[in-house]
């Protein structure tokens, strides 16, 4: 069924997607808030969600608002999905033996053995930042990082990561958005990365006890098949490498914009995971998608049929003053941020966030130590996305301690 807008519903003319919105869509996210619990986008024929308690409680609720329609603007419904579903775009049952082989291979005691190799890169990677002087936060920190250490950690060949992870990583969320220009460019960019990713998640290319190598366990296990293995080990190169990249990048970001936070890192280094969430929250990774219900349903005064798509934008939620204070646009190093929806909620929660956590957490611990002062070396290029948000170059001057 199609949606209708509202008699209640704020009509919002502007398109979320357009460059301007996703250069700096947080005035906009700023009115589609105060409009109501919900607005309609007329450019998409969509109920939009931007408030923190209506987008947390769809997330929760994966019985009426369902992923396995897909979540993007595509109904799977009615249109062919453009790849096999995974453990995203699922739901029960069909997603519970994804999830169990995922949470059965990210455990508390598999994340902690990581930390000693990225740490060992951190340090080596920050020598390197520190000889320079002057360095893009992007492309030679937020990119090699999570490229190296995830890489090693999942077991994956390293000749070609650098090339087909991150376009491919593009390429599957922009899936999560409209089907415009931008959508088409992205995936024209990783449509040659592809056969490499599928290829490299296969059980032979995998390094024996990694973190891939471990999921295709499950499969020996009859858990999962041999080909949903392949595709929860290259679902695991996003949760640790993708939106990783992305979240390095902004938290940066953040902290070159406020020197004086970077002073309270600096003075107390283990203020990072802190540092980290308050970022994840201000400058939110993954900015919107899409659900679809599964019935028809009244959500806060607003009218939904069965078998609509809904679009919720996280990154409007994370600003909203209703649940962060009035001063919930600035980045502040004391905020509690904890309870943000960068990674989700409910059985969809991001199952890979110990890790990119952990990736973060190592990698600004060990700056905050040696690095006295950050500030800009030039303009930030950002990086536009329909679903993502963050930067393709960072220049950034630091000054040892």
């Amino acid at each position: 069924m199609t949606a209708t807008a509202d008699d209640v519903v704020a009509n919002i003319p502007d398109d979320p997607y357009d460059d301007a919105n996703l250069t700096d869509p947080y005035p906009l996210y700023a009115r589609m808030r105060d409009a109501g619990p919900a607005v309609w986008l007329e450019k998409y024929q969509v109920h939009a969600f931007t408030r923190f308690q209506q987008c947390r409680e769809i997330l929760a609720d994966h019985e009426t608002f369902i992923s396995g329609a897909g979540v993007g603007p595509r109904n799977y419904h009615h249109q062919p999905p453009w790849r096999p579903a995974g453990i995203l775009d699922s739901d029960p049952p069909m997603h519970t033996p994804l999830r169990t082989a995922m949470a059965g291979v990210i455990t508390p005691r598999n994340v902690r053995a990581l930390r000693t190799v990225f740490q060992e890169y951190a340090e080596r990677l920050v020598d390197e930042i520190l000889d320079r002087g002057e360095f893009d936060a992007v492309t030679e920190m937020a990119e090699l990082f999570p490229v190296e250490v995830f890489g090693n950690a999942v077991g994956i060949p390293r000749e070609g990561r650098a090339e087909n992870l991150l376009p491919h990583g593009a390429m599957n969320f922009s899936a999560f958005g409209p089907e415009d220009a931008r959508h088409d460019e992205y995936f024209a960019q990783g449509e040659g990365t592809v056969e490499w990713v599928m290829s490299n998640c296969a059980r032979e290319r995998l390094s024996p006890g990694g973190l891939g190598a471990k999921i295709w366990e499950y499969a020996d296990e009859g858990v999962i098949t041999s080909d949903e293995a392949t595709r929860l080990v290259r679902a695991l190169l996003s949760a640790g490498v993708d939106t990783t990249v992305f979240a390095i990048g902004n938290t940066m970001k953040c902290l070159v914009a406020s020197p004086a936070e970077w002073a309270n890192l600096h003075k107390n280094p283990s203020l990072a995971r802190f540092a980290i969430d308050e970022a994840l929250r201000h400058e939110s990774p993954f900015q919107s998608f899409f659900r679809t219900t599964a019935r028809e349903v009244d959500f806060h005064g607003v009218h939904l049929p069965e078998d609509t798509k809904i679009a919720l934008f996280m990154g409007a939620a994370n600003r909203d003053p209703r649940r962060f204070g009035d001063a919930a646009d600035e980045y502040r190093l004391a905020r509690d941020a904890s309870g943000h929806l960068a990674f989700g909620m409910g059985i969809h929660q991001c199952v890979g966030q110990p890790i990119s956590r952990l990736e973060m957490e190592v990698l600004f611990t060990e700056l905050a130590r040696r690095v006295r002062a950050v500030e800009p070396a030039g303009e930030p290029v950002p990086f536009l996305h329909n679903s993502l948000r963050g930067w393709k170059h960072l220049p950034v001057r630091v000054t040892a301690a």
